[in-house]
């Protein structure tokens, strides 16, 4: 199978895709997280459809370089008529890059903190970065 869509308590709806781990291969961890996370661009916007509600959220041409995964359809793609096929964006597809970028992040602070718990000085602290 390639997921579920489960009812949960309540009215909630979970939408699951398969994750065991007999399933896959080639695993490995995500490296350079941090720097692939600067060059998403999150922004607010409105659609055209409704001008009253901003949303935050990406242009989905903008993550595909990053996250392909995440992306279904190509830019300014058309159908035979000329009509536009819109781009979509599965954002949960986003979770496993963020949240490597903020395990770097951590690593980086716990290092720095350590760094300046062992300084005698500010001016040993400023030459060790």
């Amino acid at each position: 199978t390639i997921g579920s869509i489960v009812r949960g308590a309540g009215s909630s709806v979970a939408y699951n895709t398969s994750s065991d781990y007999r399933l896959k291969e080639n695993v490995v961890g995500i490296t350079s997280a941090i720097t692939r996370l600067k060059t998403l661009k999150p922004s607010r916007f409105n659609f055209k459809s409704d001008s009253s509600i901003t949303l935050d959220g990406f242009l989905a041409h903008e993550v595909s370089s990053v996250v392909p995964e995440a992306i279904e359809g190509e830019k300014d793609a058309v159908d035979s008529d000329n009509n536009p096929v819109y781009q979509g964006i599965d954002q949960a597809k986003l979770v496993p890059l963020l949240t490597a970028a903020l395990q770097e992040a951590v690593d980086e602070i716990e290092s720095l903190k350590t760094l300046i718990k062992n300084s005698s000085s500010f001016a040993a602290l400023k030459s060790s970065l």
